[in-house]
């Protein structure tokens, strides 16, 4: 039965068209992979402030 799915939602991915992004996914793509970012240096600062023998 799981098999039978499996081949169903292949087929039907085959069938769908291209659709490229439009400007406004290519922007919050871009915005959520930049304050991703700049959270995680931030992030990786403040612990090593906050608990300075946690970094080797």
């Amino acid at each position: 039965m799981k098999e039978n799915e499996d081949v169903k939602f292949h087929e039907e991915l085959d069938k769908m068209e291209y659709e490229p992004l439009n400007d406004t996914e290519v922007k919050l793509i871009r915005n959520s992979l930049i304050i991703g970012t700049v959270l995680l240096v931030l992030f990786y600062f403040v612990a090593g402030w906050l608990f300075p023998g946690a970094h080797a």
